[in-house]
């Protein structure tokens, strides 16, 4: 941050009214000054205080907000160059690509095949969350405001890429409403464009031949008095790509050059020239270094799996553990009657054990305990996952209100709770089951056919 605590101290109203949750102006002042609050927190600072502030202790990075409504996406305001110095904001949203030069047929694929991917990921929707509507001059103006008006309603951020001020202009009247990215403006034509997207209301997306002409055209730009800005990263080659996103993230963190301070667009599909096996490692790789938009040419399963897990596990705060929300979750169609398993809520350990749950095809449920994102052992050695804590969680839940069989499938590994659950939880039938979760299959199966 630009200004230090003992700066903004100084502008404070010097109340010491606790109001902010701090206990002095000065203690307030340092949280602030670090980022840990928002000086909104305040509401005793002046108007004019705000002002002389807020360029200062605004992140190096700044935050763009696209999409409107349910849809509002953030994109930037990042302030590391790495995670475990302290965490991203915000995440990295893929764009499927479309063109007025495809056919109609080929149009309706993309959108039907759109559809197709979005599921639930530890409480995370997981889906292609914008759509790159790019404009091919030789197929007409007219066939891409069709197009325009096509993808419209999807519940995708659009981004128009049309380096044209008429035709973007005739885009942005079907949808401007949406807060879309105009994607088009360069070195050449970003007065007309920065007009255009300056009337709609819009974020406007740069492009440049090199990181030089890039950076003066953004610098143009902001002396027109437009900072609602995305950069392009260069698509002549991978190497340039790579190198414009992580030297403007570096330009911008460690250097304070807010000129660099904007999110970056990187076209994977453009740099991938058709070979689908690279545009994956370049969805990953971009994921990773610095792409708040990438563009892919189609997202499919295959595809989202390992990305969007990727993508999770990277833009998650460090400090906390991936978990789960604890609960009962039916597994192949289980209800009341259904055997019952147990364990913590460690994402990763839910999504092990659920998998071989499915697989085993045998209607179960599977009960999530509270065990503060820890693994089995961990949360056991830690005391978090033991009888007394199972027993209240399950008292807790009314799991014996909600549930009429009494079968209780516990980790192998902490087989020694068979004993102490027992005690605590007379009417239940404590079974201990495999360690490992891959032999769950068989052990219900077998436990089915023995009824």
């Amino acid at each position: 941050m630009a200004l230090k605590g003992l700066d903004i101290f100084k502008l404070s109203p010097k109340k010491n009214c606790k109001e902010c949750g701090s206990p002095t102006c000065m203690a307030f002042s340092m949280k602030v000054a670090q980022g840990a609050v928002s000086i909104d927190a305040c509401p005793y600072f002046s108007e004019d205080a705000k002002a002389a502030m807020s360029e200062a202790t605004a992140p190096p990075m700044k935050t763009i907000k696209v999409g409107a409504g349910d849809e509002e996406i953030s994109l930037g305001g990042e302030t590391v160059l790495f995670r475990h110095e302290k965490t991203f904001v915000s995440k990295t949203r893929y764009a499927t690509d479309l063109t007025n030069s495809m056919s109609a047929e080929a149009i309706d694929k993309a959108l039907e095949e759109l559809k197709v991917v979005d599921y639930d990921r530890i409480g995370e929707r997981m889906y292609s969350e914008m759509i790159y509507v790019e404009y091919d001059a030789a197929s007409g103006a007219d066939s891409y405001v069709e197009l325009v008006k096509k993808v419209s309603g999807h519940g995708r951020v659009l981004i128009l890429a049309v380096e044209d001020p008429a035709v973007a202009k005739a885009a942005l009247d079907i949808c401007k409403d949406a807060k879309p990215i105009l994607n088009g403006a360069n070195a050449s034509n970003y007065e007309e464009m920065n007009k255009v997207a300056t009337e709609a209301g819009v974020a406007l997306g740069v492009f440049g031949e090199s990181e030089d002409e890039l950076y003066d055209t953004l610098a143009a730009l902001e002396k027109l008095g437009n900072k609602n800005l995305l950069f392009n990263a260069c698509t002549s080659s991978i190497k340039a790509a790579f190198a414009t996103t992580v030297q403007f993230r570096r330009a911008a963190i460690k250097d304070s050059n807010r000129t660099c301070g904007y999110p970056s667009i990187v076209n994977a599909a453009k740099l991938a020239r058709g070979d689908a096996h690279l545009q994956a490692a370049l969805l990953s790789l971009f994921t990773m270094k610095y792409g708040s938009i990438v563009v892919t040419d189609e997202m499919s399963y295959a595809r989202a799996l390992p990305l969007y897990g990727l993508r999770q596990n990277l833009f998650t705060d460090p400090q906390k553990p991936m978990k789960v929300a604890p609960g009962i979750y039916p597994i192949n169609g289980g209800d009341e009657n259904s055997v019952c398993l147990t364990t913590v809520d460690f994402a990763l350990t839910y999504f092990v054990v659920s998998g071989e749950l499915e697989r085993s095809g045998v209607p179960c449920n599977l009960i999530i305990n509270d065990a503060g994102g820890l693994s089995v052992l961990t949360s056991w050695a830690a005391g978090k996952f033991s009888s007394t804590s199972i027993s209240k969680f399950f008292e807790e839940q009314d799991i014996a209100g909600k549930i009429k069989c009494r079968k209780l499938c516990i980790p192998g590994k902490v087989a020694a709770l068979k004993g102490e659950l027992e005690a605590k939880m007379p009417g239940w039938e404590i079974i201990v089951a495999p360690r490992e979760a891959v032999q769950l299959v068989k052990f219900l199966k077998d436990m089915q056919a023995n009824g």
